[in-house]
């Protein structure tokens, strides 16, 4: 006897189509599974997106406090920029292979410039923290701890980018240095969170020595 198919209530989110356990790509071609190196791919970029928003939400409730530090508003507006950069990697992953001459730099393909702008705001912020002398323990702010949340999200991502490519999925030259510069500077944006509100995050050992030593 063949299994009926689940009746689906009005939705205009719910279509159903994916009940086989497949999904489309842009600009249309062959469904894939959910489960391809391609959809593990995009769609941790999705949950890395989801998990600075957490952090925004941190950064702008720290930055409604009496007397907050503008670097609150500042650090949650970055992270908004952050986010909608990332829909663009999630574009260019989510490409069918077929029509990657249809994707634009900048808006669905990551760019050479869009490397070098975040290049220069890794570095920006970075000059401005004191950097922990050893591996800190996330968890000193909320904000910051939702960054670091992020950031090993964005390392998630990094790991499944490059199943994909070892897999056979092709890429632009600048979408896996993207990702790996914006974990770097979720790590340097975190420690930025902790200083604005006037803490320093935990060393990992109970003994601090010197970063690098051994």
């Amino acid at each position: 006897m063949t299994a009926r198919r689940p009746r689906i209530a009005a939705s205009g989110v719910a279509t159903g189509r994916g009940d086989d356990g497949t999904t489309g790509l842009l600009f249309g071609g062959p469904r894939v599974a959910k489960d391809d190196p391609a959809t593990e791919a995009y769609g941790t970029i999705d949950e890395a997106v989801a998990a600075l928003g957490v952090a925004r939400a941190e950064l702008l409730t720290a930055a409604d406090g009496a007397g907050a530090p503008r670097a609150f508003g500042e650090l949650a507006a970055l992270v908004l920029q952050l986010q909608r950069e990332l829909f663009v990697v999630g574009a260019e992953l989510a490409t069918t292979p077929a029509a990657r001459d249809r994707l634009v730099d900048g808006v669905t393909r990551v760019s050479e410039a869009m490397l070098e702008a975040l290049e220069a705001t890794l570095a920006q912020h970075e000059t401005a923290i004191e950097m922990p002398r050893e591996f800190v323990v996330p968890g000193e702010t909320r904000a910051s701890a939702a960054l670091e949340v992020a950031r090993t999200v964005m390392r998630r991502a990094e790991r499944r980018i490059v199943t994909f490519q070892r897999e056979g999925g092709s890429l632009g030259s600048w979408l896996l240095p993207y990702v790996n510069r914006q974990a770097d500077l979720l790590w340097i944006l975190a420690r930025a969170a902790e200083q604005a509100a006037s803490r320093q995050a935990v060393p990992a050992r109970t003994t601090p020595t010197a970063r690098g030593s051994r």
